[in-house]
């Protein structure tokens, strides 16, 4: 994942009528190549264009440069249209699909023959190089009728029916726009024709401008994402303004693949996703349960001094708590089927709030009881699709650190600003301390939300206000609210720079009135209160995996499973590391002696690979005089420390929850 992208500022310029896009962009003495190179514009209502567009009328546009979040759009997308070209000049059989670009690169799916191969991949890089130095124009053409567009089409079968549905899904307005129907033809320097592409665009001027490039590997997909349709065969690739980019965005995978959690929490020993209980289910291990339990006992108690009350909810429950809270039928499609019992429907709870809800409920309530602040660790199932389904930070069945406060309108933004820099200190805590806010608000166009304009409206500035007033950074989602009001989510970036979305706070005005929520305000009147649902992990299961990946496993000592292993020189050296560690237990330290036969250069070597902060050795000069020699997890040693003294550095090490690895120095 990758932060997002600071627009490039660019003053707008006149397309004068009768002239293109290019032609003033020429004349503004903008490049036209290289790293920053121009590549579309775009108009007032944020439409892009093709350099080659001629408006009928005098148009201001503004320069849309290649390292621009939606240059790269058309640089990935351009590149993705250089693939299909390659694929049907190597695999003349094959059918198109779709070719959108996603982030950091694009796909395209293809019908063909068989499953791509590695090989097939390479020949396939080959020809798109031929592509790109050849030079290749992109020319926009709009078909005059679905007949004209269907004839020309006649032997995509995926193509003809884009046609059809004209782009009524997302994914495939990379291909049909709404309102008009184009085709891109590449054309060679000639001006001849050479291959073409059913496609709303708009594109780069040349192939020339795909400097660098790579293809990833390849996979099934279903067409359109359906399972009852055909399956294809999608190839992922990626494409950068720069080969110096391509090489870091490269070495940035290599880096991710090194500390993916799902390869760690093997090799570590720490979770796992037995095939008999199901996808996306975890079981925690010894070790990870460490883990776990120092996540959870942290962030107890902590909720605890922020004023919340610790309760409980079950696993189940009937269907129609879920049609009070509006969750059914919004989340349906996410939510596992219900279970029959004793004439009634009962589902898997998804979320934790409805019951939150009836425990507000189950006596009157005061003004002077608010804000009422209500925790629990609610462990809620969702069903995610198996493509989506990805380790710990995708699962079906997690546990969420919930907490719902009830507040009057009043306390609503003093509670948001409460809540925000519980989060920060959280993350801060755990090291994460590098992050932005989102706000994720309705789409006015969509019917997936409920409530009314106004409402929307004093719940989005809320959150806003608060936002901008922390000073950190804020970047808008829109239409990515819940179905009952906006949020703000914290971005938090890792080691190597990815973003996670982690904790969430959401403005919930729907649900009191829909539960007929109510407190005594006063002066002596009913009034209903505003629900602030709030998640600091958002999920154990997440923010385990964000750490695992965060640290590359080499947690920082007050979380690691094992923070010392005593490893003794030889053999008759073990007893006294024993009462060594005997005392480090009794401070409260996950402490362990190594009684493998192993030699010690192995034993050294497997802590390592476990990533355990301490490693105490012990040989006849210290069982002598009474000392151990520290072996830190950086390499580095301290020798001949008396115990008193390392069973002080180590308690004083772990008691800090210093997120830094101890070291000699």
């Amino acid at each position: 994942m990758s932060a997002p992208r600071t627009p490039a500022v660019a003053d707008p310029l006149v397309v004068p009528a009768g002239t293109t896009a290019a032609d003033a962009v020429a004349a503004a003495g903008l490049p036209a190549h290289g790293p920053k190179a121009v590549v579309v514009v775009r108009e007032a209502d944020g439409r892009l264009r093709d350099l080659d567009w001629a408006p009928a009328a005098d148009t201001e546009v503004t320069p849309v440069a290649i390292d621009e979040p939606d240059g790269l759009d058309v640089l990935r997308h351009s590149t993705a249209h250089v693939l299909a070209q390659a694929v049907q000049d190597v695999f003349p059989e094959a059918k198109l699909g779709i070719g959108p670009p996603i982030r950091d690169g694009f796909y395209y799916d293809f019908d063909v023959e068989k499953p791509f191969q590695p090989e097939d991949l390479t020949k396939l890089e080959k020809r798109m190089q031929e592509i790109v130095k050849a030079g290749q124009t992109f020319r926009r053409r709009e078909y005059t009728s679905l007949d004209e567009a269907k004839a020309e089409l006649k032997d995509e079968p995926f193509k003809l029916e884009l046609v059809d549905i004209k782009g009524d899904v997302d994914e495939e307005a990379a291909a049909v726009g709404a309102g008009e129907l184009t085709h891109y033809d590449n054309l060679n320097r000639d001006g001849e024709r050479v291959w073409g592409d059913l496609c709303r665009g708009p594109h780069l001027p040349s192939t020339r401008l795909i400097p660098a490039f790579k293809l990833m590997r390849s996979a099934a997909a279903y067409w359109r994402g359906s399972e009852k349709n055909p399956q294809l065969q999608r190839v992922y690739g990626t494409a950068w303004p720069s080969r110096d980019e391509l090489k870091a965005y490269l070495n940035r995978l290599a880096e991710a693949e090194r500390r993916d959690h799902r390869k760690l929490g093997t090799e570590l020993d720490l979770f796992s996703f037995p095939d008999e209980i199901g996808s996306g289910l975890v079981v925690f291990h010894p070790k990870g349960g460490v883990i776990k339990r120092e996540m959870e006992d942290y962030v107890r108690a902590r909720h605890i001094e922020e004023g919340f009350q610790y309760v409980g909810s079950p696993h189940i429950t009937k269907e129609g708590l879920f049609h009070t809270s509006g969750h059914l039928p919004y989340y349906k499609d996410t939510m596992f089927p219900p279970m029959e019992l004793e004439g009634a429907n009962y589902y898997l709870k998804a979320m934790n709030c409805p019951m939150h809800n009836l425990i507000f409920r189950s006596r009157g309530r005061s003004y002077r009881e608010l804000p009422m602040r209500l925790f629990e660790f609610g462990t809620v199932y969702r069903y995610e699709k198996s493509g989506v389904v990805h380790g710990l930070t995708r699962v079906r069945g997690l546990t969420q650190d919930d907490s719902h406060s009830y507040v009057t309108a009043e306390q609503a933004p003093g509670e948001i600003k409460h809540l925000l820099n519980f989060v920060r200190s959280l993350l801060d805590d755990f090291g994460l301390d590098d992050y932005y806010l989102e706000l994720s608000t309705r789409d006015p166009n969509s019917d997936k939300f409920i409530g009314s304009d106004e409402q929307w409206a004093a719940a989005t500035k809320v959150l806003s206000d608060v936002a901008e007033e922390s000073g950190l950074d804020l970047v808008l989602d829109p239409g990515g609210a819940a179905f009952y009001g906006p949020k703000i989510s914290v971005q938090a970036k890792d080691a190597i720079g990815r973003t996670w979305q982690m904790s969430t706070i959401q403005y919930d005005f729907n649900q009191p009135s829909r539960f007929g929520l109510e407190y005594q305000a006063a002066d002596g009147t009913r009034q209903e209160p505003v629900m602030i649902h709030s998640a600091k992990f958002g999920s154990i299961e997440r923010f385990f995996g964000v750490l695992v990946e965060h640290y590359a496993g080499a947690f920082p000592a007050w979380l690691a499973p094992v923070q010392v292993v005593g490893i003794p020189i030889r053999d008759d050296h073990a007893d006294y590391l024993s009462s060594f560690v005997d005392r480090l237990r009794k401070e409260g330290i996950r402490a362990e002696v190594d009684y493998s036969t192993d030699r010690m250069q192995k034993k050294i070597r497997t802590a390592q690979q476990q990533k355990i902060p301490f490693m105490a050795i012990a040989g006849d000069d210290d069982v002598n005089g009474g000392t151990v020699s520290f072996r830190y997890r950086d390499g580095s040693q301290r020798n001949g420390v008396s115990i008193d003294e390392a069973v002080a550095h180590v308690a004083e090490v772990v008691r800090s929850r210093t997120n830094i690895g101890p070291s000699a120095t």
